[in-house]
């Protein structure tokens, strides 16, 4: 697809050479979205399940010669008109929930024109939940049993959790509910009512992950940010209104913990007991976020939007009562799901002033976006090093980790098949083939430092070791089971108490 300069050679890239670290491409799918009238033109085919095919639309020339070329384009699946928000988040979210109950971490970002059916794809709509509600039903699906009390679990404000006993959690606790004041309708039924986030969380498909640690203790932590004209905000934070003299919400810095990973210093991270719980304060920063009309889209982002869920998991001791207090032993893995601001030309949009600019930063960080995949891909392909412009745009510099190898990336591309947005849609076509190039190294499976054998598992050692003593022995042999373990009980350690 990239055009070559003419009387040059194309460069062919070297033979890759082997490396003990393996790598993954990023996984980019594709989502077609139904054109909003029938009669409109449509510019798009989707040829099988992994490519689609764009065709020029009418009266639009794409060469010199004034021809029209139809071109194709392969992802790793393609999601057509029939696809259910249930089938999109099986292919792409849940593996990521695995990852991240496992200990790995996960990048998913919908990435398209204005319009294309991003916000849609990651949030849903009521009854129809995205990528986004269904990942947090998954997670506390898995989890709920093995969930420690709030404020067991406690941030460092350096990106970092440690634990504190019981004793200190219980008073957190109360200081907290003796501070809160009390809503106006407390009543969980009076919040299930509320239409604009209905059904969102639905029980119907309980996903789950199997071979949770029942003998680790779990919580989540949920922040949420946007990034708008490249300054970060907290959408969690609580300002205090003064309607005389409204305060701006003041911007947030990106600094580097001490594993040199990236994260938003002074964000706050809300403990989260459940989807719903987690869903609403999500929907609670869902509603500060930068919106203003455009005229592709009534309700236009003005800016790229980030969720990051943050998994604890620390050990049980020997009794499998408590937690373990060793800050050392806690393992954090976390999820991102990023809503993309959409691309767009201002000349299409009829923005003026002020949102010229925010269309000239949309775009910026978006173009910086692909020339930081560029770059990845051209030290991959040729074995140049050049530096990766990663500090450019806070959506680059915030993600940089996980392009370095500490976790998956996903991308899904969403794509209105209307002939108006053919050209942009030409443009998101070309970055999607580009990035699905750029390999990011797998995640190595992180053992959790220092845990004590889970209960289970040393249950488990026992009969495998006393299996192995029967065989040799060449099993029981007509004799009672029960008889043959008590006779060998004197030649294996006893198993711990449950």
């Amino acid at each position: 697809m990239i055009r070559q300069a003419k009387g040059k050679t194309p460069r062919k890239p070297p033979p890759k050479k082997p490396s003990s670290n393996q790598k993954d491409p990023v996984g980019v799918y594709c989502r077609v979205r139904p054109l909003g009238l029938e009669d409109e033109e449509c510019c798009i085919e989707v040829i099988s399940s992994s490519t689609i095919q764009l065709h020029a639309p009418e009266g639009f020339k794409t060469n010199r010669n004034g021809e029209y070329k139809e071109t194709q384009y392969s992802f790793k699946k393609v999601f057509g008109l029939s696809t259910t928000q249930i089938e999109l988040f099986e292919h792409v979210a849940k593996p990521l929930v695995d990852d991240l109950i496992h200990g790995k971490n996960g990048l998913l970002f919908t990435y398209g024109v204005t319009g294309s059916g991003k916000t849609f794809t990651m949030t849903g709509s009521p009854g129809q939940g995205g990528l986004l509600p269904r990942s947090l039903d998954m997670i506390f699906n898995s989890i709920g049993p093995y969930q420690a009390k709030r404020y067991v679990f406690k941030t460092d404000e350096k990106n970092g959790l440690e634990v504190q006993n019981e004793v200190d959690a219980l008073l957190e606790r109360q200081r907290r509910e003796n501070n809160m004041p009390v809503p106006k309708s407390s009543s969980s039924s009076s919040r299930q009512k509320d239409p604009e986030i209905a059904d969102m969380i639905t029980s119907a498909e309980a996903y789950k992950t199997d071979a949770v640690d029942e003998d680790s203790s779990y919580t989540v932590f949920v922040s949420y940010i946007e990034i708008y004209n490249n300054y970060i905000y907290d959408l969690l934070e609580e300002n205090q209104e003064d309607a005389i003299k409204p305060k701006p919400p003041q911007s947030k810095i990106l600094r580097e913990d001490q594993n040199h990973n990236m994260y938003v210093a002074g964000c706050m991270e809300v403990e989260v007991k459940s989807a719903e719980e987690a869903f609403q304060v999500f929907w609670r920063g869902q509603k500060k976020r930068k919106v203003a009309n455009t005229r592709l889209n009534r309700e236009s982002s003005r800016s790229h939007s980030v969720l990051i869920v943050k998994l604890a998991q620390a050990p049980l001791d020997a009794d499998g009562d408590n937690i373990l207090q060793d800050k050392n032993q806690v393992t954090v893995s976390q999820l991102c799901l990023v809503d993309l601001a959409g691309s767009e030309r201002t000349g299409r949009t009829g923005a003026e002033g002020t949102r010229v600019r925010e269309a000239g930063n949309i775009n910026q960080s978006l173009l910086n976006l692909r020339t930081c995949m560029e770059v990845l891909r051209e030290n991959q392909l040729y074995g140049t090093n050049r530096m990766v412009p990663y500090r450019d745009s806070k959506v680059t510099h915030l993600f940089k980790n996980y392009f370095d190898g500490e976790g998956k990336v996903r991308m899904v591309v969403c794509v209105n098949p209307k002939a108006d947005d053919y050209e942009e849609t030409l443009l998101v076509m070309r970055f999607a083939e580009m990035t699905q190039e750029v390999e990011v190294a797998r995640p190595v499976d992180r053992p959790i430092c220092g845990f004590t054998p889970g209960r289970r598992h040393r249950n488990q050692a026992f009969k495998e070791e006393l299996s192995r003593k029967l065989d040799e022995r060449g099993g029981p042999l007509g004799g009672d089971l029960t008889s043959v373990i008590n006779n060998l009980a004197h030649s294996l350690p006893p198993p711990p108490l449950l």
